[in-house]
């Protein structure tokens, strides 16, 4: 038989299913949207993005990057149109995100080899499969996981950055800039919102002083972190207002710093400053910049219009905050993202506890390749640990249990480079990306595939 169920069109589950349809398995894609709704998606779109539009660092000398230039040799499809749909971010992949949605559920609609199938999965099914549902699984799917592991999930919480639209910045104010002019744009790709001393203490007053979204019994867990792993804490997805609690200057050494702009007012570096990146193509919606928040609508409106230069903003998306799940990878998973105890059944995405967008894209990616191998007869595979989809696979795979928590691509997961020549960051970082694609190719090379 060579149909393979895909349970979730969001990013790694649409990549899943592109990989495993060009190798000529067909493919029956479900997505639970919009008959189902997550709490956090505004559209029907397959791979919408609800958190940042970033991708992440596309500087070849960063873990993100050497991630990138991974996936566009393994051929990915989400990769290609996030290029076709990007909007200037600096060094950064940023996207359209409603331009980016539509492609991909236009390209994977279009496949003769995907039937996209619009109703909730409530138990997994017997056949061949991949669970892509996200850290927004439904409760049920959620019931049927737990119930095959003998588990439950663990969860941490993610959180929305509001999204202002530009002409109610004030540009008298604020200004165009990218850290130390590093930009694609000559003026900048971001706008920034300068404060001075005063302007920021009143700022982070009025911040821990506003009133929150309740989150009942998670509240706890908030303020001292994000639950992630039964004894640890991910910080990666904190609100502004919990980093704000954590001291005055937290916010001016974190998502506010200052550094490497300068204000054209007064030609000085100011004490802290917000960013905001382009969200759309049509340059008219910015997001701001790691102010991802809980706090209540109408208190986003009145503490952000704090901001200098967002004095009248209009909010076109406020934030809001959402719970993640995903499964103890360590005891579950093989490196092929093969459940250990059945291995027709797959997971891929940030229920693998995978973080961030482009993690996400790289194991739907190698999901639906081993998925394919499978039905095609051949043995699933798993990348060199030198490469940092191998490493990100063999991280969350072999973890311990007690401390496990989501990992993004970083250099840190890879194996020590062998050399005894003493390397700066820099070179080591450079070093890194050399291997990492040498392997790749070298392993390639020898590989038979189904395509």
């Amino acid at each position: 038989m060579k149909d393979l169920i895909i349970i979730g069109g969001g990013l790694a589950g649409t990549e899943a299913a592109w990989q495993a349809a060009e190798r000529g398995i067909q493919v029956y894609l479900y997505e639970m949207r919009p008959f189902t709704e997550t709490g956090a998606h505004l559209t029907p779109n397959l791979a919408e993005l609800v958190c940042s539009n970033s991708l992440g660092s596309d500087l070849p000398d960063r873990a993100s990057g050497v991630l990138k230039a991974e996936l566009r040799r393994l051929g990915s499809m989400l990769l290609e149109c996030a290029y076709k749909t990007a909007v200037p971010a600096g060094s950064a992949l940023a996207v359209d995100r409603e331009a980016f949605a539509a492609l991909i559920t236009t390209r994977i609609s279009n496949h003769p080899k995907i039937e996209v199938v619009r109703e909730e999965v409530t138990t997994l099914p017997d056949e061949p499969t991949i669970v892509a549902s996200g850290p927004l699984t439904s409760p049920s799917l959620s019931s049927a996981i737990a119930a095959l592991s003998g588990q439950e999930h663990l969860y941490f919480f993610d959180a929305i950055a509001p999204i202002v639209n530009l002409e109610s910045i004030n540009l008298g104010i604020a200004f165009r800039a990218s850290r130390y002019g590093r930009g694609e744009q000559a003026e900048g790709d971001y706008i920034n919102c300068p404060m001075n001393r005063d302007e920021y203490d009143s700022f982070v007053d009025a911040l821990l002083g506003a009133e929150r979204i309740k989150l009942e019994s998670f509240e706890q867990a908030l303020e001292q972190g994000v639950r992630a792993g039964w004894h640890q804490f991910f910080e990666g997805c904190l609100p502004v207002e919990i980093l704000a609690g954590r001291g005055r200057e937290s916010l001016a050494f974190g998502p506010m710093r200052p550094v490497g702009l300068t204000d054209p007012r007064t030609g000085r570096r100011p004490h802290a400053a917000v960013q905001l990146r382009q969200d759309n193509l049509a340059g008219t919606l910015y997001n701001m910049v790691g102010f991802q928040t809980n706090l209540r609508f109408p208190e986003q409106k009145r503490v952000f219009r704090m901001i200098p230069g967002l004095e009248k903003a209009e909010f076109v998306r406020y934030g809001q905050m959402h719970r993640n799940t995903f499964i103890d990878a360590p005891t579950l998973l093989c490196p092929t993202l093969q459940f250990r105890e059945r291995k027709n059944l797959f997971f891929a995405g940030q229920i693998t506890g995978v973080e961030s967008y482009m993690g996400n894209i790289a194991t739907g990616l190698l999901a639906g390749w081993n998925a394919a191998r499978l039905l095609s007869g051949q043995v699933p595979i798993s990348l060199p640990t030198t490469t940092i989809l191998g490493s990100l696979c063999h991280y969350v795979t072999h973890a311990s249990p007690a401390d496990f928590q989501p990992m993004k691509a970083n250099f840190g997961i890879l194996p020590p480079l062998e050399t005894t020549e003493r390397l700066n960051k820099r070179k080591r970082a450079a070093a890194y990306a050399e291997r990492a694609l040498g392997d790749l190719e070298i392993f390639l090379s020898g590989l038979q595939d189904t395509v």
